[in-house]
């Protein structure tokens, strides 16, 4: 059953870039007293993922923050050299970009998709969520071949 509100995040590792290595983070790490924003996307470099979704919390990002939220992360079943690659070639400076290579994260959430029919194999379905200390408060997961609910616009009229 996919992760709820009102549920406790599940402890994972996943990899972001720092001085030009990857790093492990824990869901601890990135969530524990903190008030976060993370939306998910089915594949960096991907159109709807560059054009929209990725460049909405980029153009958002201070506004979000500025509701009281510590962090805005993006997250994706890619490596943490691809999710450093696009986040520099999108201007995501303002973004923590963490790549869950192995999927553990995403798998925990119960919110994987197939998408080996792309050649992409299996990868995290589109959502965001408000995260509070470790604690789902707000969940938006996009039906299949939609984007409405995760986009930043609408996380921002949530908070």
């Amino acid at each position: 059953m996919p992760i709820q509100e009102g549920d406790k995040l599940p402890e994972a590792t996943m990899h972001t870039m720092r001085d030009g290595k990857p790093t492990a983070v824990t869901t601890d790490d990135l969530f524990a007293g903190k008030k976060v924003v993370i939306f998910a996307v089915p594949g960096a470099f991907t159109p709807t993922c560059s054009l929209s979704h990725l460049p909405g919390y980029v153009d958002n990002a201070d506004a979000i923050k500025a509701k009281g939220v510590d962090s805005v992360i993006c997250v994706s079943v890619n490596d943490a050299f691809v999710m450093d690659s696009w986040g520099k070639d999108r201007n995501a400076e303002a973004i923590v970009m963490v790549g869950d290579g192995n999927g553990d994260f995403t798998r925990a959430l119960g919110l994987e998709m197939d998408g080996s029919g792309f050649g992409l194999g299996t990868r995290s379905q589109r959502y965001a969520m408000v995260v509070d200390d470790g604690v789902v408060v707000k969940l938006a997961v996009e039906d299949p071949g939609q984007f409405e609910v995760s986009k930043a616009e609408a996380i921002l009229a949530s908070l």
